[in-house]
């Protein structure tokens, strides 16, 4: 998977948004109800770094994968940094970006995640 195909990924996802932030942070976040999800790091010399949350037993697990790290300042979150995504398996990173997705959708309000996934 590339990284166009990854940002048309998260933006498939439902109630998913795309903001732009430039500098000092140089990220590019899809959120959903304002949680956020994933982003990726359009500066360099991390340019496309990819990262997103998981749940603490797959942090362990994936922090021990080749390409694979704790994302900067949100790790003790379970936030990771996939290095370059073209190296990652496509459908277990799709997975992966899901499960992010339901996490951050999950943590809204009853209220919130039926504006989100409200239909404009």
């Amino acid at each position: 998977m590339n990284t166009k195909q990854l940002k048309e990924l998260c933006l498939s996802c439902a109630g998913a948004t795309q903001t732009l932030h430039g500098a000092p942070s140089n990220i590019l976040v899809y959120a959903v109800g304002g949680k956020t999800f994933a982003y990726f790091k359009t500066s360099a010399p991390e340019i496309w770094r990819f990262s997103f949350r998981v749940t603490p037993e797959r942090f362990v697990e994936l922090t021990g994968v080749p390409g694979v790290k704790p994302a900067r300042y949100m790790g003790r979150f379970h936030w990771v940094t996939v290095v370059d995504v073209r190296q990652f398996p496509a459908d277990y990173l799709a997975e992966l970006v899901r499960a992010s997705h339901q996490r951050a959708l999950a943590s809204l309000s009853k209220a919130k995640q039926q504006a989100a996934l409200a239909p404009d």
